[in-house]
């Protein structure tokens, strides 16, 4: 009964890519109206859903219900997650009403754009199926990162305490904590399940608690009070 019981508390765990998810999503339904800031957000929400839940699907059915081969694995798709999140935070960022490091995050979206191309034209494949890409996750969690940062540079000498009570502000929090908590993951991920496959997929299990995080803070975003103050998200 208690190997039952852990079996499938492993399994919801499993699929938390999924269904923390859906407490964002849930909540929208019910708070229509959000900053329009918080669009690209959404976008994401919706599009890592998508993603999430075929990786999901590829990763736990693929040998019983005998997938072709072209869907026997899920890693391509963390790929494109990785790529979809970046672009959609992004834009979040870059959107902000904050005159401060504009160029600078421009910047930061050109240098990634040209590490992708180099790294996925002579050093990995996009598409390969054994392991998914540590290079590409950990670039993006600094990318974001950086992102983060220059959001709390820029309100840092605001004397409205508005911004740190903002959805943005909750955005920005929960997106740091992910990329922190899992930079080290994605960059030794690849080496650590070429050593020992079982300790690296229960170290995913950190990866996949501050994702609940993210999604938690997200949540928080859009039922945080709303404030008159641009980078507060209105």
């Amino acid at each position: 009964m208690i190997l039952n019981m852990r079996k499938i508390l492993e399994i919801i765990f499993d699929w938390s890519e999924v269904w923390a998810l859906l407490i964002p999503l849930f909540f929208i339904m019910f708070r229509h109206k959000q900053p329009a800031l918080l669009k690209p957000v959404i976008i994401y929400l919706w599009l890592a859903l998508i993603l999430n839940l075929f990786g999901d699907i590829i990763g736990d059915f693929k040998r019983p219900f005998h997938f072709p081969h072209w869907l026997q694995s899920n890693n391509p798709l963390y790929n494109i997650h990785s790529v979809v999140r970046f672009a959609c935070f992004s834009y979040f960022f870059i959107s902000l009403p904050q005159p401060q490091f504009k160029t600078f995050k421009k910047i930061i979206v050109l240098v990634f754009v040209v590490y992708f191309i180099i790294d996925f034209a002579f050093f990995e494949d996009f598409f390969y199926f054994d392991n998914l890409s540590g290079n590409l996750l950990s670039a993006e969690a600094y990318a974001l990162l950086v992102y983060g940062m220059l959001y709390y540079l820029a309100v840092l000498n605001d004397e409205d305490d508005a911004p740190f009570k903002g959805p943005v502000f909750w955005i920005a929090t929960g997106l740091c904590i992910y990329v922190v908590v899992n930079f080290f993951v994605f960059l030794f991920y690849v080496p650590m399940i070429k050593q020992d496959v079982k300790l690296t997929l229960g170290i995913w299990n950190v990866h996949n608690a501050a994702y609940i995080i993210l999604c938690l803070f997200i949540t928080r975003a859009f039922y945080a009070t709303i404030r008159t103050h641009p980078v507060a998200g209105n």
